[in-house]
């Protein structure tokens, strides 16, 4: 179970669209989560690689090192 609060806009546009379609607000709610949680989850995984990186606790290759390495040499 999870309860969000949302502005009154967002709210708003949510109920607009959830009567026009005749779908819920959670339905709208849920679909929009999915869509952006790998996105989200992306997004940390590379600032956490930045940091890394950064600090010379990680290994990077030129783009032709890993090319070479998966046989995608052109």
């Amino acid at each position: 179970m999870l309860a969000i609060r949302l502005p009154a806009e967002v709210e708003a546009r949510l109920d607009a669209l959830a009567k026009a379609t005749g779908r819920t607000k959670t339905f709208y709610a849920r679909e929009a989560i999915l869509k952006h949680l790998e996105d989200l989850e992306d997004l940390y995984l590379a600032e956490q690689r930045l940091i890394e990186s950064r600090a010379g606790r990680s290994e990077s290759l030129p783009l032709e090192e890993v090319m070479k390495r998966y046989g995608m040499e052109g």
